[in-house]
């Protein structure tokens, strides 16, 4: 038996924990305004009044930094469950379709994981505009393949064991045989998998902010915020720590969340 709580669990969790609440709390108060310029403050040094200083355009780094961390978790929630919610549909029907109707399902998901991620982009922000939204679609889109295959060989498996070929004998309803039968053992796995892809999604949406296709000025994202700085990092390197941290963070928590999950059920699937 594996232990119930593992390091990886309450790490996680704890990391996480500081990211949900540094985004509550900026829902509410920041110290200034993240899109206020004051170019008399500029590259000011972390102080009493400036926790982590003013970037180059006078603007609050830590206002800026806990309004970018709300941005990334929605964009990367909203992102991952869509897709996930869509992998798992296509995986479901898939398994309990005929042999055409899987190929064609599988051969879908196959051409939605070949389309490079940053070129769906570039094609919904062409037709959407640049922000927020295009980086959700696009980041939905590259997760559902990785759902799909995942929910596809958990559900043929389930499918083998006994009490479900008798459920289908009886000719259950699919509905009910989806709710009650299929998907109950699927959900320890298919949580780790959501945990898990969450930190991929968050990186995903700074890497397309930080190329220019995701959230756009004034707004702030971690990915626009290192770019940015990225342009002084030989003058003030500082400009670039406070948003790679809470990247890094965010990375590792949720990365140590789904291990933790994984640990925690994982002696009910081994």
């Amino acid at each position: 038996m594996r232990k119930r709580f593992s390091f990886s669990l309450i790490a996680g969790i704890v990391l996480t924990g500081l990211i949900v609440l540094l985004s509550l709390i900026s829902v509410f108060y920041t110290p200034y305004d993240g899109e206020a310029m004051d170019l008399m403050n500029r590259f000011s040094l972390p102080s009493a009044e400036h926790l982590l200083g003013t970037d180059h355009f006078g603007r609050d780094i830590l206002s800026r930094v806990m309004d970018a961390c709300r941005r990334a978790l929605s964009g990367g929630l909203l992102s991952v469950t869509l897709g996930s919610l869509l992998g798992i549909m296509l995986g479901l029907a898939a398994s309990l379709s005929g042999r055409k109707t899987r190929e064609l399902l599988m051969r879908f998901t196959d051409a939605l994981a070949a389309f490079p991620t940053i070129l769906m982009a570039l094609m919904l922000a062409a037709a959407l505009g640049r922000g927020l939204l295009p980086s959700v679609a696009a980041i939905c889109i590259y997760m559902i393949p990785s759902f799909s295959r995942l929910t596809l060989s958990m559900a043929d498996e389930a499918r083998s064991r006994l009490y479900i070929k008798a459920a289908v004998s009886y000719n259950v309803p699919a509905r009910r045989l989806i709710l009650f039968h299929l998907l109950p053992p699927l959900l320890s796995r298919l949580l780790t998998q959501l945990t898990s892809s969450i930190g991929s999604a968050v990186l995903l949406e700074s890497s397309l902010s930080f190329l220019g296709l995701g959230i756009q000025p004034p707004s702030s994202s971690l990915g626009m915020m290192l770019s940015e700085a990225r342009n002084y990092i030989l003058t003030h390197p500082y400009q670039a720590v406070p948003s790679g941290v809470v990247l890094m963070i965010m990375l590792l928590g949720f990365n140590l969340l789904g291990d933790g999950i994984n640990n925690m059920f994982g002696d009910r699937h081994a």
